[in-house]
């Protein structure tokens, strides 16, 4: 038999699916893949009944049904402070885990480079391989996670196609200043290279800090390809409805990377959420204001419990630092936090491309009664995980 695929030889599973399926083996809280354990708004699910019996179980427009993408386009052109065309610029993909595959091969040859900060969320990685590109890495330095100028210049020297922004940040929850963002745009443009962001957690900012979208920064729109989805916004993860946002000259090679890639999105799902698209400010300000409540629920259980652990700026996760335990391996130790504390959790040399095997990401995406769950099981910590 003839070999398999020399580019994905070095793949693993995704090793936050895989902690999933160990919280599942052992009934733990399972705080490690990001997704809520509450439901979507009520006019959302309201619309899904309704759509099922109206006639949207064929093909919609490859790129996305008209009204879906009138209305997305209206959302974010609110919230981006530019007017967006849905016909010209805009493509809806399947989840943002596509828009951002499809990103990366509307801009990349074999043979390009990526910069890739550090830690990132496992699929960048993969993603510029796939494309047949090399990721250069540029580390976020704990505990504020910045990023030294020089460094990220010395590897803009390489000529790099493309970097990727995640912004608000997974895992380390990290949100870029404008300050920061203004450096990565003068080097994008000096080096002439595109920036692919992922946003998903655009609305969810922790105050004082502000969600900047890169391609509103000054001439930044015509070299920035914008991927976000619905799923954290709206509490839909397993929906799989996302999108790319960017000029026309990009949308037009992306809307054809992504018919080969899946064809379409769910097409009664994207009629269904377009309620939720309509919603008014107060629904991001409520949304951000139940984040912040459960941020502060859950790090206070940890202080009390005295665990160390970062303060995220944006997102839903945080790291813990598991330095007292003495592991050698942190997938091993969410291993024994899966089963014998009762709490899943993802270990954070995952997300590093630095040697960093001390800290573990949890998430508090969930009902507060989950969270004191997980907190009461972690009260036992050092009692069933001994320290070496």
């Amino acid at each position: 038999m003839q070999s398999l695929s020399e580019r994905t030889a070095g793949f693993t599973d995704s090793v936050i699916r895989r902690m999933t399926r160990v919280s599942m083996k052992y009934d733990a809280v399972n705080l490690s893949q990001g997704f809520p354990d509450f439901e979507p708004p009520a006019q959302v699910l309201d619309r899904l009944a309704q759509v099922a019996h109206e006639d949207y179980h064929q093909y919609s427009i490859t790129w996305g049904a008209q009204d879906f993408r009138e209305a997305l386009a209206a959302k974010q052109s609110r919230f981006m402070g530019r007017t967006i065309d849905p016909n010209s610029e805009i493509v809806t993909t399947c989840g943002s885990t596509e828009a951002m595959m499809a990103a990366m091969m509307t801009v990349t040859n074999t043979g390009d480079k990526v910069i890739i900060f550090s830690p990132f969320y496992e699929n960048y990685g993969a993603d510029t391989i796939l494309s047949g590109a090399e990721p250069i890495y540029v580390p976020l330095n704990p505990p504020t996670f910045t990023f030294d100028a020089d460094v990220l210049e010395a590897a803009f020297k390489q000529h790099p196609k493309a970097l990727v922004l995640c912004n608000p940040s997974n895992p380390c929850g990290k949100v870029f200043t404008r300050d920061e963002l203004l450096v990565i745009a003068d080097m994008a443009q000096k080096y002439d290279t595109y920036v692919i962001t992922d946003e998903v957690y655009e609305h969810i900012v922790y105050a004082p800090h502000k969600h900047t979208y890169f391609a509103t920064l000054p001439g930044m729109w015509e070299r920035t390809i914008s991927c976000s989805s619905l799923s954290k916004t709206y509490s839909i993860t397993g929906w799989r409805l996302g999108y790319i946002i960017a000029p026309p000259r990009i949308i037009d090679r992306a809307k054809k990377v992504h018919d080969f890639l899946t064809v379409g999105a769910a097409a009664p799902l994207q009629e269904a959420v377009i309620p939720g698209l309509q919603f008014g400010q107060d629904y991001y300000d409520d949304l951000l204001a139940k984040y912040t409540h459960k941020k502060d629920l859950f790090l206070k259980g940890l202080d009390d419990l005295d665990i160390p652990h970062t303060d995220p700026e944006g997102a839903y996760y945080v790291l813990l630092d598991i330095s007292e335990f003495g592991y050698d391996s942190d997938l091993r130790f969410c291993e024994d936090l899966a089963s014998k504390v009762g709490v899943g959790a993802v270990p954070g040399s995952s997300f590093f491309r630095e040697p960093v095997n001390n800290l573990i990401r949890l998430h508090f995406a969930k009902k507060d009664e989950t969270l004191l769950d997980a907190l009461n099981r972690l009260a036992d910590l050092r009692k069933k995980i001994p320290q070496k």
